[in-house]
């Protein structure tokens, strides 16, 4: 028998009891700008990284010219929770220095009252499966989801006894600790892979005079918005549909099948891309990747969403999406604009984008060499992506299942 079962054994045989956040976590102070001096770091919105749930950079902010945004403490222990997109369901811990410092207000604040609960014991809870599923049931909005700090307190969890919790949160640490030093090698190579496919990117796409440089407006048949669909319109079975986040989250230089289905009956005027069809997304998080592209390589018709962007030409599809992801495209495309944290580009930018234009034989060539080293270096269900991928599905899964207990019943 285990130490954690031992300790469930003696403890709490029948069951544990339930609480929310808001019975075991203390209150939070915020902060008054204009009272304060001096420079502080700001823990922005895109300042925790979304896989190891760490800070991974700050702002230091002047007093005087402060956000409105940035008004939260942090202490020692805390664990942060990004309740608004961009950011939703971003968390981390706070370490000891980043005591005192200034957090953005999209971020809701779990200070743990450590008399009932151990602060690593929050942080595991707010990563588990049931929390995010929470999460989804309880956001507000369609094109900005986000949920309250309200509901975020009125999560319902299992509180086993501290000594309970003081096992569980060893076992998940030294669980997490081990995946992430293998998940850093096995990064590590896989990083070195791609850089070794974008420097034969870059070379075979790379042209002397003998090949013309042209407007993405000049090649197009066609070039226009998509249309919206919200996230609760989002199906199983029905029209196939892109929505613009899922470029950057499900998609990559081509694709052949939709990953949503919706109906037709819930855009008034839907937009629709075919085969050979480049689409893009045209807001983002970050500068350094908005109006990502792919190619569909598909033969049905299918649905675009809102903030995406369809061009219709007559090139070899798989080529354009290659040449739209170079460096030298990537820099045109990432003049868009900045608006509330969110970046936007436009079909008017599109339209100003320049790429080399070999003969359509060449480009078939080109994209046939890409499409092998990106395979290889990219495909998900091989190799190191996979690795990772299983490694972290795994930390998941004993996460979830050590942080499950049976009710205990009230007596009566």
């Amino acid at each position: 028998m285990s130490k954690l079962e031992q300790l469930i054994t003696e403890l709490c045989p029948d069951g544990v009891e339930y609480t929310t956040f808001g019975e075991v976590c203390l209150p939070t102070s915020n902060v008054n700008w204009k009272k304060e001096n001096g420079r502080y770091r700001y823990i922005d919105l895109t300042s925790v990284e979304r896989k190891t749930g760490t800070i991974s950079a700050t702002e230091t902010i002047t007093a005087d010219i402060a956000p409105s945004r940035a008004q939260k403490i942090v202490k020692t222990d805390d664990v942060i929770f990004g309740t608004t997109r961009p950011t939703l369901k971003r968390y981390c811990f706070i370490p000891k220095d980043y005591d005192g410092q200034i957090c953005s207000t999209g971020y809701c604040v779990l200070r743990a009252n450590k008399d009932v609960i151990i602060p690593r014991f929050i942080f595991h809870i707010v990563g588990a499966s049931s929390f995010s599923n929470y999460v989804e049931a309880n956001q507000k909005g369609s094109a900005y989801p986000a949920i309250s700090d309200i509901e975020v307190k009125k999560f319902w969890f299992p509180l086993p006894p501290l000594p309970v919790q003081e096992e569980i949160v060893r076992i998940l640490d030294n669980f997490t600790e081990l995946t992430t030093e293998l998940t850093t090698e096995l990064t590590t190579e896989l990083t070195a892979r791609k850089k070794q496919y974008e420097y034969y990117r870059e070379r075979l796409l790379t042209f002397g005079d003998e090949v013309p440089m042209v407007k993405l407006g000049d090649i197009a048949s066609d070039i226009y918005r998509g249309a919206g669909i919200k996230r609760d319109e989002v199906a199983n079975k029905g029209i196939p549909c892109v929505r613009y986040g899922e470029i950057y989250t499900s998609y990559d230089i081509s694709f052949v099948e939709c990953k949503s289905h919706t109906s037709e009956s819930v855009v008034k005027t839907p937009k629709w891309f075919e085969h050979g069809d480049i689409i893009f997304a045209i807001t983002g998080e970050s500068i350094k990747e908005i109006a990502k592209s792919i190619a569909y390589l598909g033969d049905g018709k299918c649905m675009a969403g809102g903030d995406t962007v369809v061009l219709k030409h007559d090139q070899e599809p798989r080529y354009m999406s290659y040449a739209l992801s170079t460096k030298t495209a990537q820099d045109q495309k990432s003049k868009g604009k900045v608006k509330s944290k969110v970046v936007h580009s436009s079909v008017p930018s599109l339209k100003e984008i320049i790429i080399p234009l070999p003969t359509y034989e060449t480009q078939k060539k080109i994209a046939d060499l890409l499409d092998k080293f990106h395979k290889l270096t990219n495909d998900i269900s091989n190799g190191l992506p996979a690795e990772i991928e299983a490694r972290q599905k795994q930390y998941e899964y004993y996460r979830d299942k050590l942080l499950t207990f049976p009710k205990a019943e009230l007596e009566v």
